[in-house]
């Protein structure tokens, strides 16, 4: 029942529920920065019985050939929002979802996989969330045919959302991959809320 979500749960989903972008960062740093948009979707409340999110990350360049897409479930875990995270097969075929709802219903439980060890953990930190993997280095990617397991860090607050995602070897701890020039820094372009139940 959706007048069970707890306001810390329903405050992080609103200030997720929209489009990003780090125009403003790539314009003043183009050769460090692509111009990227980054969307979260609200799914249908019954998909999971719970708030859900389809997100898409992509080059502004080309909005049809997302490079990185998932889908989410919102769990309340007291203190904190456990974000689970979720893949999908032949994921290219819903590109665009973000931004056609018609493509957005067409995501079924079939297609998506948990991707173990790989929940968000988020808590609230006066005016924003701070956000990051489920503790103990399990989130493994494969990345130029070696395994590593990534640190994110995400920053959100009502209008922007910065993160930073990196991979390290998990024997040596050393880093391998991922941003080397600090977060990227997303601006709140769109929002999606009025797509999710209300605030209390």
């Amino acid at each position: 029942m959706t007048h069970s979500l707890s306001p810390n749960l329903l405050t992080l989903a609103h200030w997720m529920a929209g489009e990003f972008s780090n125009h403003q960062q790539a314009a003043a740093r183009p050769s460090l920065f692509a111009h990227i948009h980054v969307y979260f979707r609200p799914l249908p409340f019954d998909f999971f019985s719970a708030i859900g999110f389809y997100s898409e990350q992509v080059y502004d360049y080309d909005l049809w050939s997302p490079y990185r897409q998932g889908v989410h479930r919102l769990v309340d875990r007291g203190g904190s929002v456990y974000i689970e995270n979720y893949s999908l097969e032949d994921s290219i075929r819903f590109a665009g979802a973000s931004r056609y709802a018609e493509i957005l219903q067409t995501i079924s439980h079939d297609v998506i996989k948990r991707r173990d060890h790989c929940s968000m953990v988020f808590q609230r930190d006066g005016e924003q969330y701070l956000g990051g993997v489920e503790p103990g280095n399990n989130c493994l990617i494969p990345r130029d045919g070696k395994l590593t397991y990534l640190v994110s860090e995400v920053v959100l607050t009502s209008t922007t959302w910065d993160s930073r995602d990196r991979g390290f070897d998990p024997d040596t701890h050393e880093y391998v991959w991922g941003s080397e020039h600090g977060h990227l820094c997303f601006v709140k372009l769109k929002s999606f809320a009025n797509e999710l139940p209300p605030l209390p």
